[in-house]
């Protein structure tokens, strides 16, 4: 069935000298992305969004939420500015959601999980979801490369600096904290895509910062802990999480006493597309004035770049205007 929808190596990233920022004065705009998609059930809500639902008993009815719930996720999101709430029956208070601009922006960032999660997460051998880019006309998967040499970026081939957008401030103690849905399986309720599963990895604050600190070169134990300001037995149990999901692999680098550090799996390393997608979303609608916090310099091409997800036929930007796709699964 065919619908069109509204949607519009082993190394880590080896840090510049010129990054003077660490631990919690780390500058980078994917901490504030993941303050929005840590809470899972309303990246979802903005899923269903792109599969062009827009009201309530639509949500209500595919994710099968408390009405509570999903007023809490609507509200939060009107106010983040994602969506906004619009009349649609003159003479009556019936309203729908429409995704604004910053919303429609973030589609990128779910193509990206869509992409990890059907390659590394998907035990199908139909992917549930099959996109169509219509620019070109062809069935397609997202691909994350460079914004000046349009080439894939690995993270072994990055180097990073402050920007002049960094920041300083330390991240604030009473700051909401995430908590992950305590069924992961509720996630891919009714629709089994691969973005839900990718979010039963990383759809809370902690195991994303957790990633981002590998990405960053941090292996130990203390200096996730010094790094992110996390309690201690939060830490260990979102490193076990991890390395049960095939994320992350132990390893002993001293016998006497025995010691261990955390390296990322292949599996691990191909989260590094989506962080950096997230990192150019909260760059341009959560730093101020849109200036990066964080730079990125791509050493292949010699440039610094942003994150760009295009067709792996044509290898144009992707859009959420310009997709359809085709569903393998009944709703």
């Amino acid at each position: 069935m065919r619908v069109d929808a509204a949607l519009s190596s082993s190394a880590v990233a080896k840090p510049s000298r010129k990054v003077m920022a660490r631990g919690l004065n780390r500058p980078c705009s994917v901490e504030r992305t993941v303050e929005i998609l840590s809470d899972a059930w309303m990246f979802l809500v903005l899923r269903e969004c792109y599969f062009g639902s827009r009201r309530f008993e639509q949500f209500q009815s595919l994710l099968r939420l408390p009405r509570n719930t999903l007023v809490m996720r609507l509200n939060k999101l009107t106010a983040l500015g994602l969506m906004k709430k619009v009349a649609y029956s003159n003479g009556t208070s019936r309203f729908e959601y429409r995704l604004t601009d910053r919303g429609m922006d973030l589609y990128p960032t779910m193509l990206s999980l869509l992409d990890f999660g059907d390659n590394w997460l998907c035990d199908q051998a139909v992917k549930p979801l099959q996109l169509i880019h219509k620019v070109c006309g062809k069935r397609c998967s997202p691909k994350v490369v460079c914004s000046h040499c349009q080439r894939s970026v690995f993270p072994n081939d990055v180097t990073y600096q402050d920007g002049l957008g960094a920041i300083k401030n330390v991240i604030a103690s009473n700051r909401t904290r995430s908590r992950r849905a305590s069924d992961p399986s509720v996630l891919e309720r009714v629709r089994p895509c691969s973005v839900a599963k990718s979010l039963q990895i990383i759809g809370d604050r902690w195991s994303f910062l957790v990633i981002r600190e590998m990405f960053f070169g941090t292996r130990r134990f203390d200096d996730f802990e010094k790094n992110l300001g996390i309690a201690s037995n939060i830490l260990t149990d979102r490193l076990q999480r991890l390395t049960a999901f095939g994320i992350a692999q132990k390893v002993r680098y001293q016998d006497k006493p025995e010691r261990f550090e955390y390296r990322f799996t292949d599996k691990g390393r191909a989260l590094y597309g989506p962080m950096i997608v997230m990192m150019r979303w909260g760059d341009r609608w959560l730093s101020d004035g849109g200036i990066a916090p964080l730079s990125l310099h791509h050493v292949s091409c010699g440039h610094d770049f942003s994150a760009c997800v295009v067709c792996s036929h044509c290898n144009q930007e992707l859009f959420a205007r310009d997709m359809s796709f085709n569903l393998f699964y009944t709703l």
